[in-house]
């Protein structure tokens, strides 16, 4: 296993290397002039091109993104071009730990929900309840999240007027339930199909009819085999979800007046905030890499038949 862990540790800067080179040379040919976002569009220009000069904007591309890697990797990622004076640290590490709170409050509904409903749906299977789960989950998950913000809002808020619907105040803060559940429905109907598919390959095994004719409880059969093994998928699945952890939604945010990342980024778009754009699209690939080398080490502890870096035992 360390071997794998270390072979995997190796590839990661590779991969930052990769992706933030191709990120910084398609925001070379985005729209907008870094200089004439600080400065006046009607500024003059040898003013101008002396300010790209002495920012080194006119050097070659490959020039321009080792002095730029070089301050990365130290932790410098550069001043913000919208909000002069403000380094890109302090505009982004202090809304990561918001989104993070709501993605994971998010994924606590769609884990705690989906793999239950999952589990029931499968074990019934072909039953009425079995119809009525799955059609459930197929109608959360049709309904794209500018649609589902609306509704909950009319309903909860201005229907009810049990909620609030706007502002932070934390993760254990009632303003966080409606955000949570507008980003965690989706992910209940897309947990609780992969649940019920796997647990119905898991509950055909041969493994599984053994310990029925050995005596073993429904109970401890369900807990013990079939939900062990059919959780796998799930896990895949939350590798994703955890990467996106501290990226947050920008419609989310949006509608409810959240500080977080997806906030902020949806405003670097528009503002062409390119030093912005450059560390989120890092931090956001570096957590990418780190969930999945987190969800593959979990594997053998699921199912101690598979083995890192020498794929799976024959049982």
């Amino acid at each position: 296993m360390a071997a794998y862990i270390i072979r995997r540790l190796i590839w990661t800067p590779v991969l930052l290397l990769i992706v933030s080179f191709i990120t910084f040379a398609l925001i070379q040919f985005a729209p907008g002039d870094p200089v004439l976002l600080k400065l006046d569009q009607h500024a003059n220009p040898e003013a101008v091109e002396r300010i790209r000069t002495n920012m080194g904007l006119n050097d070659p591309i490959v020039v321009q993104y080792a002095r730029y890697i070089s301050k990365a990797v130290r932790g410098d990622f550069g001043q913000s071009i919208r909000w002069q004076g403000r380094t890109v640290n302090e505009l982004i590490f202090k809304r990561v730990p918001v989104s993070a709170q709501l993605s994971l409050a998010a994924l606590l509904i769609s884990v705690g929900l989906g793999i239950p409903i999952g589990l029931f749906a499968a074990v019934r299977q072909g039953s009425v309840w079995d119809t009525i789960a799955v059609s459930i989950t197929l109608v959360g998950q049709s309904f794209p999240v500018f649609l589902t913000v609306p509704v909950v809002l009319w309903l909860f808020a201005l229907k009810l007027g049990i909620l609030p619907t706007h502002g932070w105040g934390g993760f254990f803060d009632t303003r966080i339930i409606l955000p949570a559940l507008v980003l965690g429905i989706p992910g209940v109907a897309i947990i609780t199909r992969l649940t019920r598919a796997s647990t119905l390959d898991v509950i055909s095994q041969d493994y599984i009819r053994t310990a029925r004719s050995k005596g073993l409880s429904e109970r401890i059969i369900l807990y013990r085999h079939i939900l062990r093994n059919s959780i796998i998928p799930v896990v895949t699945t939350l590798g994703f979800a955890l990467a996106g952890l501290a990226s947050g939604s920008f419609i989310v945010e949006f509608w409810f007046g959240i500080p977080g990342v997806g906030l902020l980024a949806l405003e670097s778009l528009f503002n062409l905030d390119y030093p912005i754009i450059m560390a989120l699209t890092i931090l956001g690939t570096s957590l990418f890499v780190i969930a999945n080398l987190v969800v593959d080490l979990a594997y053998p502890f699921l199912d101690p038949r598979i083995r890192l870096g020498g794929g799976y035992i024959a049982g």
